[in-house]
């Protein structure tokens, strides 16, 4: 499928979703159960997959306008010097996000936080620093 037509179709089904959770929010007046969250968690999915679509659209779009532009943004994407920038970033990056994260695990099971809703943080946080190490052991491996 065409990348154009791949990111109208994201983008209307961003709206579309960011509609019909509007419409579930104002529609239902005590929701219960799964009803209560669902309605949020499609605005969210919604905006994000408009954003995306949106963006590659206006993205292709001027890319098409100018093309000496399209041209030098491909090589300022992957140029070696830019890709080692960004990684260093993520990396940084990462290493405070495990502080962080821990920390705020910490702060919310001090707080008397639902066993369920640390549980998923531990759990997330765990899968993290798990991927870390399978990760880093496979590109040592490689190198």
């Amino acid at each position: 499928m065409n990348k154009l037509v791949s990111s109208y179709i994201f983008t209307v089904l961003g709206i579309g979703l960011l509609a019909g959770g509007l419409y579930f929010i104002k529609a239902f007046e005590d929701p219960e159960g799964m009803l209560r969250a669902l309605p949020y968690i499609c605005v969210g999915v919604g905006c994000v997959i408009f954003g995306h679509g949106i963006g590659e659209v206006i993205l292709q779009h001027a890319m098409k306008r100018a093309p000496a532009a399209a041209k030098q943004l491909e090589i300022d994407q992957n140029d070696e010097r830019n890709l080692a920038i960004a990684n260093r970033a993520k990396a940084k990056a990462y290493d405070m996000m495990t502080f962080v994260f821990g920390a705020l695990i910490l702060a919310l099971s001090l707080m008397g936080v639902e066993l369920i809703v640390l549980l998923l943080l531990v759990f997330t946080y765990l899968f993290i620093l798990v991927s870390n190490s399978y990760y880093r052991f496979k590109y040592y491996k490689e190198m």
